[in-house]
C-alpha cells in the first residue's frame, strides 16, 4: 500500500511532467497563445481539464499545465532543478535537496521548486517537511494537482483517512478523469464506510 500511494504521488507530482527545456516553442501552441500570460493560459487550461472526460485527452492537459509550471523565468533556476532532477534520478538525495534549497532561495515564488522538494522529502519519509513544502506550493497555485495528491498520499500514510479523502475529493474538482485518484477516492470511501457501520 506504502509502495502504491509513492507511486500515485511521484507520478502525480513530478514523473510525467517533461522537464521546462522540452516544452513546445510558443510558435507551436498557435500564434494567439504567444500574447497570453502563464496565468491566462493556464485558466484556459484548468478550463479544458475539469470539462475533458477522456483521460488519455486530460493526460494530455494535464502535462500541458506541467509545462506551464515547468519553467520558473530564470535560466539559472532552471539549471539548478535539472541538477537536482538528475542527482534524484542518481539518488544522490543530498545534492538534490541542495539544488532544491538553491532554487527556492533564488526564486521563492517558483511553485515547482517547492513541488521537487515535497516530493524528496516525501520519497526520503519526511512527511512533515514535505507538507510544510506542499503548504507553500499550494499558497502559491491552489490549483497544483500534484502537491495535492501529495497531501492526499501523506494524509493517507498517517491514517487521517478523512483528510486524505478530502483531498482526492479536491484533486478530482480540478483534474475529474485520474483514474487513479478516482480509485484511491473510491478505496478511503469504502474504507471509511466501513469503519462507520
Amino acid at each position: 500500500m506504502i509502495a502504491m500511494r509513492l507511486f500515485v504521488f511521484c507520478t502525480l507530482c513530478l514523473v510525467l511532467a517533461p522537464p521546462a527545456w522540452a516544452a513546445e516553442p510558443a510558435s507551436a501552441q498557435g500564434a494567439s497563445a504567444a500574447f497570453e500570460t502563464s496565468e491566462e493560459r493556464l485558466g484556459k487550461l484548468f478550463d479544458a481539464l475539469k470539462r475533458e472526460r477522456d483521460p488519455d485527452t486530460a493526460r494530455g492537459i494535464a502535462d500541458r499545465i506541467r509545462r506551464e509550471w515547468q519553467d520558473s523565468g530564470s535560466p539559472t533556476v532552471n539549471l539548478l532543478i535539472r541538477w537536482a532532477d538528475k542527482a534524484v534520478a542518481d539518488e544522490k538525495n543530498v545534492a538534490a535537496l541542495d539544488f532544491l534549497d538553491e532554487a527556492i532561495r533564488l526564486r521563492p515564488d517558483y511553485v515547482e521548486g517547492w513541488n521537487r522538494r515535497a516530493t524528496l522529502h516525501f520519497k526520503l519519509g519526511n512527511y512533515r517537511k514535505s507538507m510544510s513544502d506542499i503548504n507553500r506550493v499550494l499558497a502559491i497555485e491552489p490549483r497544483h494537482f500534484g502537491a495535492i495528491a501529495g497531501m492526499a498520499a501523506i494524509m493517507g500514510e498517517t491514517g487521517r483517512d478523512t483528510m486524505a479523502l478530502e483531498a482526492w475529493e479536491r484533486f478530482l474538482e480540478l483534474y475529474p478523469s485520474e483514474r487513479r485518484a478516482q480509485k484511491e477516492l473510491g478505496e478511503l470511501a469504502e474504507k471509511l464506510t466501513g469503519q462507520r457501520t
